[in-house]
């Protein structure tokens, strides 16, 4: 009983020494489950609050659309 509550916590420790990296990558990936249509009414949200710009507003459309 010793042995695997000693290898149980060896075993525990390693996970918890390779998990500790696991969040020190300077890349991230997110996922955009927005659809286009959604996004189009998000800019035009911040249009119309002064949140971005015109020109602002018209490149970010013309990124949604392509």
């Amino acid at each position: 009983m010793k042995v695997q509550k000693t290898s149980l916590a060896v075993l525990v420790l390693a996970l918890s020494a390779s998990l500790a990296g696991c969040g020190s990558s300077t890349e991230t990936t997110v996922e955009n489950k927005e659809t286009k249509g959604q996004q189009l009414m998000d800019l035009k949200e911040a249009l119309d609050t002064g949140a971005i710009t015109q020109e602002e507003y018209e490149e970010l459309r013309e990124r949604v659309l392509d």
